[in-house]
């Protein structure tokens, strides 16, 4: 079945008399944030269990790697890595999960109703889901660090690289959220990714312990090369300069801001197919 109102736009009266401003856009951010947070805080037992299943996953492999006894030289390194993991998976879960559930009932479609521009919805989507990806991240590393009573040295520089990593885990989240739109596989294809990012980000061990061949391609997914970054900062004392003249965080704003646009052109190419085939509106 397909919605009539999927190729309509605002009502013409709508159209004249809304206009986006600072009120008006936070109005929008506001209300879509709220419907996100409710919906996700609705159940929270699945956040719950999702959380204890993938944390005793966690400590089991540093259990196998250290053949018996977790290394706690390294704990540290690979718990910047999970939160990286912990972000992503998250994010990408509200985001893509919340998207393909209003596809399938047809409620997507109505967002062509509103006079607010779509990239002011889909903000309010990402907000969302960087709150939930952001305190998930938080509590996840803390519970190994109580469990194991390991501690991360915290320096102000690290910030920067780490902000990076939230900028790259949420361009990343919106491009999943963009192959939602037409890929009926997007599930399966948002678990083989994150398992990826789970095993290669450094969250199972630090990047320096990988053959070269392997970082390589680790680097290619997102929270990699900012987990890098990070812990060359907090763990090596490396200083800002340093990263950038070592080309690892030149290297990382590259990434970033790759991953931002091509999140953003896969989604406006693929929702406007969408659009254009009536895909929107079948549920």
């Amino acid at each position: 079945m397909t919605s009539t109102a999927t190729h309509a736009g605002p009502p013409a009266h709508l159209r004249t008399r809304w206009r986006l401003t600072p009120r008006t856009g936070i109005s929008v951010l506001r209300a879509e944030v709220g419907k996100g947070l409710t919906v996700q805080l609705a159940h929270p037992v699945a956040h719950v269990v999702t959380l204890i299943f993938t944390t005793t996953v966690y400590l089991g492999l540093q259990y196998v790697i250290g053949q018996g006894t977790i290394q706690r030289d390294l704990l540290p390194r690979t718990l910047v890595g999970i939160s990286g993991y912990w972000m992503l998976q998250f994010a990408s879960m509200v985001m893509v999960a919340d998207l393909v559930e209003e596809k399938r009932a047809g409620t997507f479609a109505q967002s062509r109703l509103t006079p607010a521009p779509l990239w002011l919805i889909m903000l309010g989507r990402l907000v969302t889901a960087a709150v939930m990806g952001v305190v998930v991240a938080v509590v996840a590393t803390l519970v190994p660090m109580l469990v194991t009573g390991t501690t991360i040295p915290f320096t102000w520089a690290a910030l920067v690289p780490y902000t990076l990593v939230v900028v790259n885990v949420l361009a990343f989240t919106f491009m999943l959220a963009a192959f939602a739109l037409s890929s009926p596989m997007i599930g399966v294809l948002q678990s083989l990714l994150t398992s990826m990012v789970i095993l290669l980000n450094g969250a199972v061990m630090p990047l320096s312990l990988f053959p070269a061949w392997l970082a390589v391609v680790a680097r290619l997914l997102p929270t990699t090369m900012g987990v890098e970054a990070t812990t060359k900062v907090l763990f090596e004392d490396r200083s800002l300069g340093d990263i950038w003249s070592d080309g690892t965080l030149p290297w990382l704003m590259a990434y970033t801001a790759v991953l931002v646009l091509l999140g953003w052109y896969v989604f406006v190419r693929n929702h406007r197919r969408a659009l254009r085939d009536g895909r929107l509106g079948q549920y």
